[in-house]
């Protein structure tokens, strides 16, 4: 058992910390206020390479894999969950494609991805499929060598900024629950009948849109439909790697909530020292070093099960724990940070409220801690993890 990164797991982790440090850190609070997509750091993004990490060379990506995109999201997301997110991107959409899509819907859709020549986004939930996803109403119909699509998808992250989607759709009974029922495709922006509705006004992640997607007739080739009919395990499998992902997000917004409110009570004077010097201060401090330090034990093990192809049943347990993990402890520790600089972490003089608002979006995007939750006692009751 090894715990050191690889030299070049370690060269990357480093050139993204000073990136994200000199670069994304001072465009947060400037994102955040104008909500406004930040061309500038997605094109640093392209020209640094990190639009590929997690694609193979063979698709024009560096091949770092899922736990090479974890580190670069960690060090982004200690300043900026938007910027991280749109990192995430490049694999959330992707990923039904890497897992069972043909070499020309890869080399057609997947390739541009890497090369930042184009960008993508996952539709999955609708208005009233959220967590239910078997409950969907937009529809496949086959009409002649075509499949028509018609629905709406919503809160779909990067929905504006996308050229294509990966949607999921009832090919089967409009009223079945069975898997076999949902297939995935892959729908490009210019086609007729696609268009952006409404985006949502949300409470934070400012700047990558989220909103819905109208499909409206939309006649998709069949050369379009990601693996077989009735591929809906597809959608579980491409969320179940994607969960260190999002565990990345969540333990780079808890070390940099955590930092920030370290070095702000090591100068701030209170009673006649350092708000530092107090105990009770320090022990929240070593409180949330430890269990950042857990979750991201958590979350690497993840990504390398990940990037192994254990995303299977009976390895959504410990990918679940990370999310769940590591999400919740973002949502805690922005809290308790927020909560050391008093009346000045309420405050837009510093990120802390920024972070605090960033936070909860975790604990609810591809799968609600309650999800997580679920899915790691089933684990359990199913002996997927045991301990004898």
């Amino acid at each position: 058992m090894d715990f050191d990164l690889s030299p070049e797991l370690a060269e990357l982790q480093a050139s993204v910390r000073k990136l994200a440090r000199e670069r994304v850190a001072p465009r947060a609070r400037g994102i955040d206020t104008t909500e406004e997509y930040p061309q500038d750091l997605f094109d640093l993004f392209v020209a640094s390479g990190l639009t590929g990490l997690c694609i193979p060379e063979s698709l024009g990506g560096s091949g770092a894999g899922i736990f090479g995109l974890v580190l670069a999201i960690e060090e982004v997301a200690k300043y900026s969950n938007a910027a991280a997110l749109m990192l995430l991107l490049t694999r959330l959409p992707a990923g039904p494609l890497l897992i069972a899509g043909t070499p020309e819907l890869q080399e057609q859709y997947v390739r541009p991805i890497a090369t930042g020549e184009q960008r993508a986004a996952f539709g999955l939930s609708e208005p009233q499929a959220g967590s239910d996803v078997m409950g969907m109403r937009t529809r496949a119909e086959a009409d002649g060598s075509d499949w028509v699509l018609t629905g709406t998808k919503c809160w779909m992250s990067g929905v504006s900024q996308a050229d294509w989607y990966c949607v999921f759709a009832k090919t089967g009974a409009p009223d079945s629950r069975a898997h076999d029922s949902v297939s995935a495709f892959i729908v490009e922006r210019s086609w007729p009948g696609v268009s952006v509705g409404r985006t949502d006004r949300k409470m934070g992640v400012k700047g990558v849109d989220t909103g819905e997607l109208i499909l409206d007739g939309v006649r998709v080739p069949k050369g379009n439909i990601v693996g077989e009919v009735g591929g809906f395990r597809l959608a579980m499998l491409g969320l179940n790697a994607m969960r260190p992902v999002v565990a990345a997000r969540g333990i780079g917004l808890a070390e940099g909530a955590l930092m920030y409110a370290v070095d702000y009570v090591q100068e701030r004077a209170a009673f006649g020292k350092h708000i530092a010097d107090f105990q009770g201060i320090q022990w929240k401090i070593a409180e949330m070093a430890a269990e950042i330090e857990a979750a991201r034990l958590l979350t690497y093990r993840s990504a390398w099960l990940a990037d192994r192809g254990q995303y299977t049943k009976e390895w959504v347990p410990f990918l679940s724990m990370a999310k769940y993990y590591a999400t919740e402890l973002a949502v805690k520790v922005s809290g308790e940070a927020l909560q050391m600089l008093g009346a000045a972490g309420y405050m837009e003089d510093h990120p802390l409220e920024l972070f605090y608002r960033d936070a909860k979006q975790l604990t609810i995007v591809e799968g609600t801690t309650q999800v997580q939750l679920g899915l790691i006692a089933r684990g359990v009751l199913d002996h997927d993890l045991w301990w004898d």
